[in-house]
């Protein structure tokens, strides 16, 4: 409820808004860290890119849901962080994978109804 009201980086959500909106939730495996890029597999694996105090995190369907490859994937979990599209090829930066379990409302709906 808080995000749909009260976080400062979004417009708040109107009643009508609010009734529509389909909550998901992404549970993430253990984060492993990564050398070299080519590991990446884009529409399994999430990013999680660090240098210094920024961090970026971006979901695996997010790269699915927008078409990128993987160098555009790496590049907006960069900017996700703050930090420069290509910050990820620079050293001192950690880049980490994972993978997500998602469930959301429709989904729980199908599996309880037997679906």
């Amino acid at each position: 409820m808080k995000a749909a009201f009260e976080d400062p980086r979004f417009p708040t959500l109107s009643a009508r808004e609010f009734e529509e909106v389909e909550i998901e939730i992404s549970v993430l495996s253990p984060l492993r860290k990564i050398t070299d890029v080519g590991e990446i597999e884009v529409g399994k694996h999430g990013l999680v890119l660090e240098a210094g105090f920024a961090r970026g995190l971006l979901l695996p369907q997010v790269a699915t849901e927008y078409g990128w490859d993987r160098e555009q994937f790496l590049n907006h979990t960069a900017r996700k962080a703050g930090l420069y599209p290509d910050a990820w090829r620079q050293k001192g930066t950690s880049i980490f994978i994972f993978t997500s379990d998602v469930f959301s409302e429709a989904t729980i709906s199908l599996t309880a109804q037997g679906g």
